[in-house]
């Protein structure tokens, strides 16, 4: 049985020997999967997403089957504080609807062990898949790094009985990246990518490979490893030619408004001095761990050559 799906600790599909691609309904309960199962050409068999899920747009109209506790209007300080304040309480504030998805009577659950407070956490799965009956065939997406993201579509299309189709998804994603490869010019600018404004969080995962695929040299982010907090008085001693503003969450306009009111001394020399402040959309392009990462590369190396 491949790693991650079926997980025995999660269900395997009451003893199935996997689902068939025939009657199969999928929930997915975040963002990535939900865009890797439509790029397998799988979205008409997606019955249920979480309340995230805007990509493609056809699955806008799905049953919203998670919901959060946090009200995203907030400013990021306060969002940071909640999310903390959730952590320490050892609660999550993304909701399950327990009763829709036993509703929806999914064949294939998709979920995450990445980040405990962007999505359902491992914990909560263990509990969703527990409370359903039958049970369904559960597939856990672990990524962080581009190589592992692309194991994870290879789950998926395993999942789905999709393999030819995630190979081949699979190999034009690489291509793709070896072409953005080819393009780095001799010098590799100095990379700082935030994904949170209030306070600074330098964005790590898969962000860093991004950077170097890109032809740059991320100088705050350390591929593979979980994004981090770092303060203003070190982010501005690093120096960066080029400072990318990528909102974990949130798009463009969202990102600028948030720039305008960063009033740090340290933060306004950075964002402000001698190298140059980009924004890209965050949510689109480097939150989810799925084929649009290669779209954020190709951006990435755009930016870099100018």
């Amino acid at each position: 049985m491949p790693a991650g799906v079926g997980d025995p600790h999660l269900g395997s599909g009451g003893g199935r020997g996997g689902p068939t691609l025939i009657g199969m309904r999928v929930v997915s309960l975040l963002p990535a999967a939900t865009e890797i199962v439509a790029a397998l050409g799988a979205m008409g068999q997606l019955v249920g997403v979480s309340h995230e899920c805007d990509f493609p747009p056809g699955v806008r109209s799905l049953p919203r089957v998670t919901g959060t506790s946090i009200d995203p209007e907030l400013p990021s300080d306060a969002i940071d504080r909640a999310m903390a304040e959730a952590k320490r309480a050892g609660t999550s504030p993304i909701t399950v609807d327990l009763k829709l998805v036993a509703h929806l009577r999914p064949d294939v659950l998709i979920g995450q062990s990445v980040c405990e407070v962007c999505a359902v956490g491992e914990g909560e799965l263990a509990r969703v898949v527990s409370e359903l009956m039958p049970t369904p065939w559960v597939v856990t997406l672990h990524a962080h790094t581009l190589e592992g993201v692309l194991t994870d579509i290879g789950k998926i299309g395993e999942a789905l009985e999709l393999r030819d189709e995630a190979e081949e998804l699979v190999d034009g994603l690489r291509y793709r990246l070896r072409r953005v490869e080819g393009l780095q010019g001799e010098r590799r600018p100095r990379v700082l990518v935030l994904e949170w404004l209030d306070p600074p969080y330098v964005a790590g995962h898969w962000v860093p490979e991004l950077v170097s695929l890109a032809g740059g040299h991320d100088v705050g982010g350390i591929a593979g490893e979980r994004s981090r907090a770092r303060p203003w008085s070190e982010l501005v001693t690093l120096a960066p030619d080029l400072v990318v503003v990528a909102l974990c969450g949130f798009d463009v306009e969202r990102a600028r408004s948030e720039l305008a009111n960063v009033a740090d001394a340290d933060a306004r020399s950075l964002l402000a001095g001698g190298g140059r402040t980009e924004i890209i959309d965050g949510n689109a392009y480097t939150s989810r761990p799925g084929p649009r990462l290669v779209d954020a590369a190709e951006l990435l190396s755009r930016l870099m050559r100018g």
